[in-house]
C-alpha cells in the first residue's frame, strides 16, 4: 500500500517537510557517488553509521573489513588475525583504521540523508511528505525538526542494539520518517489517506491512517531477515513517535511547550482529529464516525 493524499489539511505550508525532502534528494543526487559500486561503498563505510564503530567509540580497522584493505594489508597484515570478527580486540593507533578521521557518532546525523537506490529515496520522501505536513503544523518548524532528527537517532540506536558488533552501516531516513508516522497515528488516527492497493488489482483507496499505519508497523516483523532491511530502526523511530506523541495529547502542559499557538489552548479544540478529518473551522462540534 502507498499513501499518495490524506485529508487532513494545514494551517500553513510545511516549509520545513519541504526543505527536508529537498535536501535528501540533493544530497543523493550530488554528493553520493553512484558512479561504481566501490565508490559508492566508499562512502557509506567513510560517512554512515556503523554499530560496531558506535559501540566501539572508533573506526573500524582493516581487519574488521577486510575487503577494503586497500593496499594496507602489507602493513597491518602482521598485526592482525586473519579471522577476526567486527568489534574484536584492535590494536591501539589510527594506522590501520580505514578511515581515521571519521567522527563514527556524528556520522549517525549524516545517515539520516542517505540513501542505497532511488526507491529507497522515493518511498521515504513519500511517507514524510504524506505525514510530515501535519506534524509539523502542529509543532512548528523548528521542534519539526529536532523531532525528525530525535526520531531518526532513536531509530539508529534501535538498530545498533539489535546489532551490536555489525560491520555494515546503516543509512537511509526512514527511522526518522517512522517516528513521524507514529505521531500521526496517535494524533490523527482518522484522517483518511487516499492510498494506492496493490492486491491482484491496482486499486485507489480512501482508507482511514490507523489501519494504513498499523499494518506498516505489522509488516515490519515479517520482514525477511537477509533483506538488508533495518526493521528494528523502524520500530524504534515508530514507537519513538507514538510514545511522543501519546505524552503531548495528554498533557496539557506537554501540548503549551510542544504546539504551535494556534494548537496549544484546548484538548478538544482545532487540533483534535481523533473522531476524523480535521477542518479549518474548530466550531462544528465533531461526531465520531462508524468504523
Amino acid at each position: 500500500m502507498l499513501p499518495l493524499h490524506d485529508e487532513n489539511p494545514t494551517t500553513s505550508r510545511a516549509w520545513l517537510t519541504i526543505a527536508l525532502i529537498a535536501v535528501n534528494v540533493v544530497v543523493f543526487i550530488w554528493l553520493q557517488p553512484r558512479s561504481s559500486d566501490v565508490e559508492s561503498t566508499a562512502f557509506v563505510y567513510e560517512f554512515a553509521a556503523i554499530p560496531c564503530e558506535v559501540t566501539q567509540g572508533r573506526p573500524l580497522t582493516f581487519a574488521e573489513n577486510p575487503a577494503a584493505n586497500g593496499g594496507r594489508a602489507g602493513e597491518c597484515a602482521d598485526r592482525f588475525d586473519a579471522d577476526s570478527a567486527p568489534c574484536e580486540a584492535a590494536p591501539s593507533g589510527t594506522n590501520c583504521q580505514i578511515f581515521p578521521e571519521k567522527m563514527v557518532f556524528v556520522a549517525i546525523f549524516f545517515s539520516l540523508f542517505f540513501h542505497g537506490s532511488w526507491l529507497h529515496l522515493g518511498f521515504n520522501m513519500l511517507f514524510l511528505w504524506v505525514f510530515g505536513n501535519n506534524i509539523e503544523d502542529h509543532l512548528g518548524r523548528v521542534r519539526f525538526v529536532l523531532f525528525y532528527i530525535a526520531g531518526g537517532v532513536v531509530a539508529t540506536v534501535a538498530h545498533i542494539a539489535f546489532e551490536l558488533n555489525s560491520a555494515v552501516p546503516l543509512i537511509g531516513a526512514s527511522g526518522a520518517v517512522a517516528g513521524v508516522m507514529g505521531a500521526y497515528l496517535v494524533w490523527f488516527p482518522n484522517a483518511k489517506v487516499t492510498t494506492l492497493l496493490f492486491f491482484f488489482l491496482v486499486l485507489f483507496v480512501r482508507i482511514r491512517a490507523k489501519w494504513l499505519l498499523l499494518l506498516w508497523f505489522a509488516s515490519q516483523f515479517i520482514i525477511d531477515p537477509n533483506a538488508g532491511v533495518a526493521w528494528m530502526a523502524h520500530v524504534g523511530g515508530f514507537a519513538f513517535g507514538v510514545l511522543f506523541a501519546l505524552i503531548v495529547r495528554e498533557s496539557p502542559l506537554a501540548r503549551t511547550v510542544v504546539w504551535t499557538g494556534t494548537y496549544r489552548d484546548s484538548a478538544q479544540g482545532q487540533w483534535n482529529n481523533r473522531f476524523g478529518g480535521r477542518t479549518l473551522d474548530p466550531s462544528p462540534p465533531y461526531q465520531q464516525p462508524g468504523i
